[in-house]
């Protein structure tokens, strides 16, 4: 009875050894004698306990790797501090157990070397705006080193990159004398397209100035034109009516009179204003002139 029981337990505790459940995200590595038999994925499964063991277990979630932080040389000669995060996954599990010491060393190393190779390649001032493309390289360079090993890299980031104090208070320096110019050619900019709006301000006014000083020319010109025509108009209107009267019958006579009026009108003026009186020798005919021409004309307008 005694040994029953124990054949019982025995067989119990055979029967636990030899099931073993792998669990999700997963792989034992199991060794026959010592040398590689299989790879168990997640699940329940039966080994042969003393002939068989799980030498490894292997996570197959992705795995974050903190590249510790390195010292490089930019292709201009500045050292800057860098360290960054990297990103891996089991994607063999034999591999990575069997054909390296440890991946995330290797891998961590790998990163630090590619990193110290790719800084070197380009100045300080394109490090912080490259960064994307130093990740590509790095992620490309680790993901083709690595596939031996049975890991994939997934992705490589740069957490910082810091340039040594002295060279910080160099860009610093750098960085506000480039503010400073900015600043110096806008305002010259200003100033010039001030300079320039003025001037073209002052053409356009003397533009339209000269354009009013024309028209008003071109008016008066034109005003002064439309009086000659009228008063020509009008002189010629008169000179005919005159010539007219002077067809008419008596019109010879009334022309000597008017010629009579006229002269003896300015004589008066000019003994007027006159403080010497001088009467030219025509002034002694204008009383037979009179004497002749007026008793006709009286006579005439009598009849």
């Amino acid at each position: 009875m005694i040994g029953t029981l124990i054949l019982i337990v025995l067989v119990i505790i055979l029967l636990l050894k030899m099931v073993k459940i792998v669990p999700e995200q997963e792989a034992w590595i199991i060794e026959q004698f010592g040398k590689y038999q299989k790879t168990l994925a997640a699940g329940l499964h039966l080994i042969i306990p003393i002939v068989q063991k799980a030498a490894y277990k292997v996570n197959l979630k992705e795995e974050v790797i903190d590249v510790l932080p390195q010292v490089c040389i930019t292709n201009d000669n500045v050292q800057v501090s860098v360290d960054g995060i990297l990103y891996i996954k089991v994607i063999e599990p034999e591999k990575a157990c069997y054909g390296i010491e440890n991946y995330r060393y290797a891998t961590s190393q790998l990163a630090q070397t590619t990193m110290r190779s790719e800084v070197g390649k380009i100045e300080l001032d394109k490090t912080f705006s490259e960064r994307d493309t130093i990740n590509n390289a790095v992620v490309k360079a680790v993901d083709e080193a690595s596939d031996p090993w049975g890991i994939k890299v997934t992705r490589y980031e740069i957490k910082n990159l810091d340039p040594t104090d002295s060279v910080r208070e160099a860009m610093e320096q750098q960085m506000t004398a480039e503010r400073d110019k900015r600043a110096d050619i806008l305002e010259s900019d200003g100033v010039k397209q001030a300079q320039i709006n003025e001037s073209k301000g002052a053409r356009e006014e003397a533009i339209n100035y000269s354009k009013g000083e024309r028209q008003k020319r071109i008016n008066e010109a034109e005003g002064e034109a439309k009086a000659i025509e009228v008063q020509a108009e009008a002189t010629a209107e008169g000179i005919k009516l005159i010539a007219e009267a002077l067809n008419q019958p008596n019109g010879d006579k009334a022309k000597k009179i008017r010629i009579i009026n006229k002269y003896t009108k300015q004589l008066g003026e000019i003994l007027d204003t006159a403080e010497t009186q001088v009467i030219p020798l025509e002034a002694a005919q204008v009383k037979s002139l009179l004497q002749t021409v007026i008793p006709a004309v009286v006579e005439k307008g009598g009849k």
